[in-house]
């Protein structure tokens, strides 16, 4: 599974509208056949910040994604909303883990 997280930097005069701005890159991306999960979080240390959270079947599925054309739309449309470049993390992992620590028996 490719995992990948990324923080979202939006303008404030932005913020509040980024659920909407970036609704059609979310739903056809979690759309596709090799996304396991796309979804949005909005930080609450900093409202302008979003951060997105999404996993890919494969390497297959990840290259789809990029070269689909709501990436491309994306990538062209949504930095004007943002206030600098995202950060991301994207690694390959086997799946989720259980979190040991908060158990529930």
């Amino acid at each position: 599974m490719i995992f990948i997280t990324a923080k979202f930097p939006v303008k404030p005069e932005h913020a509040d509208a980024w659920p909407e701005i970036s609704r059609d890159f979310t739903e056809k991306t979690n759309a596709e056949e090799g996304c396991l999960f796309f979804e949005w979080a909005r930080s609450l240390a900093d409202p302008n910040t979003y951060v997105l959270i999404e996993a890919f079947r494969d390497d297959e599925a990840g290259g789809e994604h990029v070269q689909s054309e709501h990436f491309k739309r994306a990538t062209a449309e949504l930095p004007a909303y943002l206030a600098r470049t995202p950060d991301i993390v994207n690694v390959t992992v086997d799946g989720w883990s259980k979190l040991g620590e908060l158990a529930v028996e």
